[in-house]
């Protein structure tokens, strides 16, 4: 049988969560105030059922037992988002921008699927993008 889950929560390291805060509430999200704090720790809400655990880094240390990544030199991952349109992939990102974080790459046009990525506050990696299912169906297998 295959394994399912009902949620999904990634967890985040970051220097400041009132910060980190304000800049996806800039960018249009909500958090789960369930989970929230605000001193070490908030609850971003991504989707249904998808959240994104933004702990404060000595709080995220209690977590493992291993190294916090560096962001400005490594990735640990990237977070990619879907967009219902291209224009709501710019308008993310240029808000990203906007609101403190910094352009990961430049936009890339496949066809079928139109992708641009920020980088928020603390170095994540945040990949939004739009795919046309239409245009999808149209593209052979490799």
């Amino acid at each position: 049988m295959a394994l399912t889950s009902t949620h999904i929560f990634v967890n985040l390291h970051v220097k400041d969560v009132k910060k980190t805060m304000a800049f996806f509430t800039e960018l249009g999200f909500e958090f789960n105030m369930q989970f929230t704090d605000e001193e070490k720790a908030a609850c971003l809400v991504i989707g249904d059922n998808m959240f994104a655990m933004l702990l404060t880094e000595d709080y995220f240390k209690s977590f493992t037992k291993k190294e916090i990544v560096d962001t400005g030199k490594y990735s640990e991952l990237t977070i990619a988002l879907s967009a219902e349109s291209r224009e709501k992939v710019d308008e993310i990102v240029n808000n990203a921008v906007s609101a403190g974080g910094k352009l990961y790459c430049e936009p890339v046009d496949h066809g079928f699927m139109y992708q641009w990525g920020f980088q928020d506050l603390d170095g994540h990696i945040w990949e939004i993008a739009f795919m046309d299912m239409n245009a999808f169906e149209g593209q052979s297998q490799a």
